[in-house]
């Protein structure tokens, strides 16, 4: 578990939504930054680390399960920590795509053509 929390702590820091690209043609710019930043704000509510915590620990669960079926304690740990690990990326994945489409979809709800 020790090496986990390192990993888990990189994969959240490294997941950080992009900003859209957005066609700004006629489009004013301070307005757009204001816009925004709005956006993100909203973005911000999601919560990464608890989507990182529980799809860890639903890993971790699976994982152990699996790994005490095929051998014994220490495959269950080690399959456990894995499970976790990979649960956790997988529910800062999500999260920050979540953030992504709350930008998207505030900034379109705003008039500005959002492009990818």
């Amino acid at each position: 578990m020790k090496r986990v929390l390192p990993l888990l702590s990189l994969l959240l820091a490294a997941g950080c939504a992009h900003d859209p690209i957005v066609d700004m043609q006629g489009v004013n710019r301070q307005q757009y930054q204001q816009d925004l930043m709005e956006c993100k704000q909203y973005a911000a509510q999601v919560n990464t680390a608890g989507e990182a915590a529980k799809r860890g620990a639903i890993g971790a669960a699976v994982g152990g399960i699996l790994g005490a079926i095929v051998g014994d304690h220490r495959t269950a740990q080690k399959v456990g920590g894995v499970g976790a690990v990979s649960g956790a990326a997988h529910g800062t994945e999500r999260a920050e795509h979540r953030k992504e489409r709350v930008i998207i979809n505030c900034l379109k709800g705003r008039g500005y053509k959002v492009l990818g």
